[in-house]
C-alpha cells in the first residue's frame, strides 16, 4: 500500500470520468424534496437514512435488483425543474470531488410521465448542467460536462434517441449509449440507430460485458461499432490464466477500445466477487485502455475519489498509476481532441507533476 496518498489529496487531484448516470447520482435529500412535491412514496424521508436504504437496496449481487432502485430517483425526475435542478447539484457534487471532465448520461425516454417532450428534457437536463458548471467556477473550482443520451434497450426507441442526441449535439450532448439489462436484449437489436449514428459521425458507447459476457462485447463492438465499451468487464474471459489473450480481448486491446470499468458497481451487481477480484489490475498491467468511473454514485455510496482510494488500498497504486487511469479517460471522451488535449496538457499533468515530484 502507498501509504503517502491520503484521501484528501486524491480529492483535490483532477480526475475523468466517463460512466456516470444523471439518475444513479441525486443527493437523498434532493430526492425527499422532490418526492414529497410530486407526491412519491419513498422507504424513508430521512436523508441520511435513505441514502442508506439505496446502497443496501442495490448491494444485492443481481443487475436487475440492482435497477430496481432507480424506480425512486426516476419518479422524481419528471419536471423540467426537477431535471435541471438534478443537472446543477451533478455539476457541483462532481467539481466538489476533483472531476474536471465528466461525461453524465440520462434516458430522456424514462422523464416523459408529466407531459414533458424528449427535447424539453435534453434541454431541462443541458441547462443545469450549464447553471451548475458556472456555479463551481464562481467557487474556484472547474468541470467540463458532456452529455450522453441513453436509449433503454429492452424498448424500441433508440433511432428516436439517436436523431434526438444528433439534433442536440451544438447544445452540450456529446454521444449516445444503450443501456438496461443485457440478457436477453443483444446490442444488434439496435443496428439501426447505430448505422445512423456512423453516418451523422457522431460518438457512441454500449453497456455490455457487465452482466453478459464476450457475446455482448462481441456484437457491441463488432456488429454495432461502439467506441467505447460500458463496464466491458467481462472481457477478461478471454484471457487466459498465463496473460494470454484470445483474439477479442486482442482485438480490444489492439484497437485501444476503451472499457469504461465501475469497481464498486460491478462488486455490487454481481459481476465480480470483489474489489480484490475485480479484473481492473490484470487490465492495466496488459496495458488495456481502463478507466475508472463511479456508474451510480448513490447506488454504490461512491465518488471518484473513494474509487481512486479503493484502488489505492487494493492494488497499492500510486500517483503514477492515478494519472495513467486518468489521462486515459480524458484520451477516450467524446468531445474533440483539442480540447481533450488542452485538459490533459493544461489541468491534468501539471497537478500530477507536482504530486510526483
Amino acid at each position: 500500500m502507498v501509504a503517502t496518498i491520503r484521501y484528501e489529496d486524491i480529492v483535490k487531484v483532477p480526475k475523468a470520468l466517463l460512466h456516470d448516470h444523471l439518475d444513479g447520482g441525486l443527493r437523498p435529500a434532493t430526492i425527499v424534496d422532490l418526492a414529497a412535491e410530486v407526491g412519491h412514496e419513498l422507504p424513508t424521508t430521512d436523508p441520511e437514512a435513505l441514502g442508506r436504504w439505496f446502497a443496501d437496496a442495490a448491494d444485492s449481487g443481481s443487475l436487475e435488483r440492482y435497477l430496481e432502485t432507480f424506480a425512486h430517483t426516476v419518479a422524481v425526475m419528471q419536471t423540467g425543474p426537477a431535471l435541471r435542478r438534478v443537472a446543477r447539484e451533478c455539476a457541483l457534487d462532481l467539481a466538489a470531488d476533483g472531476v474536471v471532465y465528466a461525461e453524465v448520461r440520462f434516458a430522456p425516454e424514462q422523464h416523459l410521465e408529466r407531459d414533458l417532450s424528449l427535447d424539453e428534457v435534453v434541454e431541462a437536463v443541458l441547462a443545469g448542467f450549464a447553471e451548475g458548471t458556472a456555479q463551481a467556477v464562481e467557487a474556484g473550482l472547474t468541470i467540463r460536462v458532456g452529455t450522453l443520451l441513453t436509449a433503454m434497450r429492452h424498448a424500441a426507441r433508440s433511432q428516436e434517441i439517436a436523431e434526438l442526441a444528433v439534433r442536440h449535439r451544438d447544445a452540450g450532448v456529446v454521444g449516445f449509449d444503450i443501456a438496461g439489462a443485457e440478457a436477453g436484449f443483444p446490442p444488434t437489436r439496435h443496428l439501426d440507430a447505430f448505422e445512423y449514428l456512423q453516418r451523422e459521425n457522431f460518438h457512441f458507447t454500449i453497456h455490455a460485458g457487465e452482466a453478459f459476457g464476450l457475446p455482448s462485447i462481441w456484437q457491441a463492438i463488432q456488429w454495432c461499432g461502439a467506441d467505447r465499451l460500458g463496464h466491458g468487464v467481462r472481457i477478461v474471459d478471454d484471457i487466459a490464466p498465463d496473460g494470454s489473450l484470445g483474439r477479442l480481448a486482442a482485438y480490444v486491446r489492439d484497437k485501444r477500445i476503451p472499457l469504461e470499468l465501475c469497481p464498486s458497481s460491478n462488486v455490487q451487481t454481481g459481476a465480480v466477487a470483489s474489489i480484490a477480484d475485480h479484473p481492473i489490475g490484470l487490465l492495466r498491467d496488459l496495458r488495456f485502455r481502463a478507466t475508472v468511473n463511479t456508474d451510480n454514485r448513490l447506488m454504490s455510496g461512491t465518488s471518484m475519489s473513494r474509487e481512486m482510494a479503493l484502488l489505492v488500498e487494493t492494488f497499492g497504486y500510486g500517483w503514477k498509476e492515478l494519472q495513467w487511469f486518468t489521462i486515459n479517460a480524458m484520451k477516450s471522451a467524446f468531445i474533440p481532441f483539442d480540447e481533450r488535449l488542452r485538459i490533459i496538457d493544461e489541468v491534468i499533468k501539471p497537478a500530477y507533476a507536482k504530486l510526483l515530484a
